[in-house]
């Protein structure tokens, strides 16, 4: 069972990394699928694996020498940060207030229209109007959204968060894919410290966490590596792709749960 996990984190963080996914947005309907364990777990393996990858994407580009809006960064990474932590508290309070199999399906239903919110953005994007904000009170609060969705549906963000940094600041999907993982980076360092900080993780069944996370790495060396080679229009391509293979699985999941 552990190859199988391995893969799963592999394949996801590969396109993740490469697209500006993250790959969480693809582990959390897939782990839904195997139903090997609870959602609360498969929040943090999720995390872990996307975490593991967003270290060693952005440590690639670093030696790259690439470069960045700074300001507009720090200002998104701390709305991550914030917008993390808020949303691994909401999701405590919704899986202990809400039956399991309801929140379930819950979580699939908010996950498949927001992909297919996202689909649609991306298919019309010339027709939609983007911005190049400097507002760091902007930044701030994309940046919670960002994170808030990213820990509360467990997925990392990473299709959200491309959508929303191109509309702020105007640019190509190859680019919003680099801030979409400096967010991923943050928003699940937030979410797994106040994990550690609070209930700890001795109630997680964390048995695949090492295979998920060499899967993870692996992705993340991967996944940067092709990014290099690939032009913005191959980019984009697979994002939609990836995006209808996400949204088919999360209706599987509501169908699943339902029957």
């Amino acid at each position: 069972m552990g190859l199988l996990y391995l893969l799963i984190g592999l394949i996801a963080t590969t396109v993740g990394a490469l697209s500006g996914l993250g790959g969480g947005v693809i582990i959390k309907p897939v782990l839904d699928i195997f139903g090997h364990y609870d959602i609360a777990t498969i929040g943090i393996l999720s995390s872990a694996t996307v975490f593991s990858m967003s270290i060693v994407a952005l440590l690639k580009k670093f030696i790259a020498k690439a470069t960045f809006e700074y300001t507009k960064l720090l200002a998104i990474s701390l709305g991550a940060i914030l917008g993390g932590i808020v949303g691994k508290y909401a999701f405590t309070l919704f899986t202990a207030s809400v039956e399991i199999d309801l929140a379930k399906i819950i979580q699939s239903v908010c996950l498949a229209l927001l992909m297919v919110a996202v689909l649609l953005f991306s298919l019309y994007r010339n027709k939609i109007k983007t911005y190049k904000t400097n507002n760091i009170f902007i930044c701030l609060s994309a940046g919670l959204f960002m994170g808030f969705i990213a820990a509360f549906l467990g997925i990392g963000g990473g299709p959200i968060n491309v959508a929303i940094i191109i509309i702020l600041f105007s640019c190509n999907a190859k680019d919003a894919a680099i801030y979409s993982i400096f967010t991923i980076f943050f928003s699940q360092l937030s979410t797994l410290a106040t994990t550690f900080f609070t209930t700890g993780f001795q109630d997680y069944n964390l048995e695949v966490i090492g295979y998920m996370i060499i899967g993870g790495i692996s992705g993340g060396f991967i996944g940067d590596k092709i990014n290099k080679k690939i032009s913005v229009c191959t980019v984009e391509k697979l994002f939609n792709i990836a995006m209808v293979v996400v949204i088919l699985l999360n209706i599987y999941n509501i169908i699943k749960v339902i029957l």
